[in-house]
């Protein structure tokens, strides 16, 4: 299976200046666990995550002050549609992240999480109970 049979299309592209509390009001409301941090001053992309706000707020800083920009990763991996979830995963595994910006060409198509290729790897079964 691949990456592009995974991924989520939900892309949320947020800018640097966006604080905390607005990117996850944004994340919240669209069930989406990371952003696309799009800098137009440097024509770069990064990530902001759930964990990157969770950090932040943990630490006691103001979610309403602090900005996107600071608290982004930038040196990302990326990923393509074409690769294949074991590709994805060990990627995953060796940069010790939970979250793969997919790129085409174009720019952002997609991303794709650790939970996206569990669901993938282990079918939900309809008889399943939940504990």
């Amino acid at each position: 299976m691949l990456v592009r049979d995974a991924m989520s299309t939900v892309v949320l592209t947020i800018g640097p200046a966006h604080t905390l509390r607005q990117a996850a009001r944004l994340m919240s409301a669209r069930r989406i666990g990371a952003a696309v941090v799009l800098d137009p001053d440097t024509s770069g992309l990064g990530i902001l995550t759930e964990r990157d706000i969770l950090n932040s707020v943990g630490a006691g800083q103001d979610p309403d002050r602090e900005t996107a920009h600071a608290h982004t990763t930038t040196d990302v991996v990326f990923a393509a549609p074409e690769w294949t979830l074991d590709e994805a995963a060990a990627a995953m595994s060796r940069g010790g992240f939970r979250h793969l910006i997919v790129l085409d060409g174009h720019g952002p198509v997609g991303v794709v999480s650790v939970r996206d290729i569990i669901r993938c790897w282990v079918p939900v079964r309809a008889s399943a109970v939940r504990v």
